[in-house]
């Protein structure tokens, strides 16, 4: 297996005043291993999240979208790896209650200011026994202070993730600057609208309430909602952004503002660069793909072409064995542009080789050269639709050997 993404160092991703962790081992499904994490935010916290749109939308994920609709003063945030309570029916949405409440009964604070989070098998209730003891340990540990770094932080999150995901970045809002950390997990079932995908982004910049949650769609649009692995939406993806007030800025009241484009734009960058590391850490991935459309007639027309050519098992597996097989790409943005798209204005290339132009192979092109190029791990396929100025772009990678096996064994 290639993986083309290497960990954030947590020496270097920055402190987040106003939230404090603790990663336990629950023996949610397995033993010796962190999968449990809860995370205490400093009152006065604004917390907005954007969600699967899965109709088997997880007993958690249910649970959040009902808490946040109540209040964005989350207090709380738990996540448990291994099983997913999804499917789960009345039960499964009880014990995502239940999760709630204890953790309430053990930070002090109400159950709807506390969201939970499951990720792991599909179909399974949750050992509640074992969740409870774990909510409760964690909980001593943040009022021991005994606080996870990190990369625990980030590690306790995954299932079949080889590597975890941070990112770190800070904006000057105001007179201060402020930080942003994020962690995500997920390296299959991945698809836009999100899919078994978690994401926590934190900052201790001060935003009103109200623009929390518009800033968490427009963060999600431009990187979680752009990435794809497999095309598989699933039950339990989740994104949130909890902005603790903590760096002392004016609090920003208009995301048009400067200091908001500035706080949007850090949150942005880490946001995209989780989801994009996501993608690198696709199960059994080999390449990781740029789909560029430009001059497009609008933006819609460019984000189905390259979902087109992102989501192809021809394609994918194409690029996984470095073969230009160019009538793949071909017929993938065919199916995926309009009627009145004229071929003859669209031109391809792979990475800087002009591989396609004025309706078939590029005058220019050699077999060798595009052999050449796709036998590097990233790979941009830039295509130039030739009829206007919107543009996409959309993250993906391929499909290999590796990917069957993960995914036939997911549950042994």
């Amino acid at each position: 297996m290639t993986v083309s993404y290497a960990p954030l160092d947590p020496a270097k991703a920055h402190a987040v005043a106003g939230v404090r962790f603790a990663a336990v081992q629950a023996h949610v499904r397995k033993p010796n291993r962190y999968d449990m994490l809860v995370a205490e935010f400093a009152e006065g916290t604004a917390v907005g999240g954007v969600f699967t749109q899965s109709r088997f939308a997880a007993a958690p994920v249910q649970v959040c979208r009902t808490h946040l609709a109540r209040t964005t003063a989350i207090r709380a945030l738990v996540v448990n790896t291994g099983i997913a309570n999804a499917a789960t029916g009345e039960l499964g949405l009880s014990n995502a209650q239940a999760s709630c409440l204890t953790v309430a009964n053990a930070l002090g604070v109400k159950d709807v200011q506390v969201l939970p989070f499951s990720t792991g098998v599909i179909l399974e209730h949750l050992p509640m026994d074992r969740i409870n003891a774990g909510i409760n340990a964690a909980a001593a540990e943040i009022k021991a202070g005994q606080l996870a770094p990190w990369d625990r932080v980030a590690q306790t999150i995954m299932t079949t993730d080889t590597v975890y995901k941070l990112a770190s970045a800070q904006a000057v809002v105001g007179d201060k600057t402020v930080n942003v950390t994020g962690i995500a997990k997920g390296a299959g079932m991945i698809q836009p609208n999100m899919a078994t995908m978690l994401s926590f982004v934190f900052t201790d910049a001060a935003i009103a309430p109200e623009l929390i949650q518009p800033l968490a769609k427009r963060t999600a649009d431009a990187s979680f909602n752009r990435v794809t692995v497999d095309g598989d939406t699933s039950t339990n993806d989740s994104y949130i952004i909890a902005a603790t007030g903590k760096a002392g800025n004016a609090t920003i009241t208009s995301l048009e503002s400067a200091d908001g484009a500035a706080l949007a734009a850090a949150l942005e960058k880490v946001s995209l660069e989780l989801a994009q590391a996501i993608v690198r850490d696709g199960e059994g991935a080999t390449k990781f793909m740029t789909i560029a459309v430009k001059s497009g007639k609008d933006v819609a027309e460019c984000d189905r072409i390259a979902r087109a050519v992102a989501h192809s098992p021809l394609v994918k597996t194409a690029f996984f064995a470095s073969d230009p097989n160019l009538g793949r790409i071909l017929a993938a943005v065919g199916y995926g542009a309009p009627a009145d798209l004229d071929p003859a204005k669209v031109t391809v290339h792979l990475n800087e080789v002009l591989v396609a132009e004025k309706g078939g192979r590029a005058a220019t092109y050699r077999e060798e050269d595009g052999a050449r190029t796709m036998k590097n791990a990233d790979i941009t396929v830039s295509i130039d639709l030739g009829r206007g100025s919107a543009a996409q772009t959309i993250y993906t990678c391929d499909f290999s050997y590796d990917y069957v096996k993960i995914n036939a064994e997911y549950r042994s």
